[in-house]
């Protein structure tokens, strides 16, 4: 089995989904955009996971592989490869399947509680009712037509959606290790202006272990949805 990542910045990696990965006895591959942006065979992957970035959906002209990037998640949404995307990686399927994004009213950065839509039947993800995820974002997007709504947050509407059977897309981290946390403080450290959803960095990376385990073992239960 092969599964790719489509990653952005150094210093946004796939954390957590690692492990996983190694468990389930995936073949990883990746694609650094910032490097290289050379994309696989879609015949050849069982998993496509896409992450997040400081860049917006709409920066083609500084990033010109973005059309492209664009193009691919759509050809691998329309193969039917389960798919999964986290923050920028959410919102690019979301506009991948024409959907709108755009800023959100406020920022989300830092530990806050999601809540679950309720599943319109069993084939969709269930996410418990209420959970505290790891945020960083500063734009949403409009539920892609046919996408069911998953998650909501205090801060932003949707935080959740999941197109067909086989691709999710989370404006949340669940990914996140204590080293990824202090890589985004630290590389992003000019996005956290005062707000109502913006930590303090030494809140961000002072949690407990257990906050970590919990996100992590939602990620897992996810991957292993989108996958069995």
């Amino acid at each position: 089995m092969r599964a790719h990542y489509l990653q952005h910045v150094p210093f946004e990696g796939i954390g957590r989904m690692a492990d996983w990965l190694a468990t389930q006895g995936y073949m990883v591959t990746h694609t650094a955009l910032y490097e290289n942006p050379v994309f696989p065979d879609c015949a050849e992957l069982d998993l496509l996971i896409i992450m997040g970035g400081p860049m917006s959906v709409h920066d083609e002209h500084a990033f010109p592989w973005l059309a492209a990037e664009k193009a691919f998640i759509r050809a691998a949404l329309q193969s039917g490869i389960p798919t999964l995307g986290i923050c920028l990686g959410a919102q690019l399927i979301a506009h991948a399947l024409g959907a709108r994004v755009y800023k959100n009213p406020v920022r989300e950065i830092g530990w806050y509680p999601v809540f679950n839509v309720p599943a319109e039947s069993e084939l969709h993800f269930a996410f418990p009712r209420k959970t505290t995820v790891f945020h960083w974002h500063g734009e949403t997007f409009d539920l892609p037509k046919g996408a069911v709504w998953l998650a909501r947050s205090e801060g932003c509407k949707h935080q959740a959606f999941q197109w067909g059977e086989r691709a999710i897309g989370l404006q949340f981290h669940l990914e996140t290790t204590p080293e990824s946390a202090q890589a985004l403080v630290a590389q992003c450290a000019d996005e956290m202006t005062p707000g109502p959803f913006v930590q303090r960095a030494q809140d961000i990376v002072g949690v407990p272990a257990e906050r970590y385990v919990a996100i992590h073992q939602l990620m897992d239960a996810l991957l292993t949805y989108l996958t069995e």
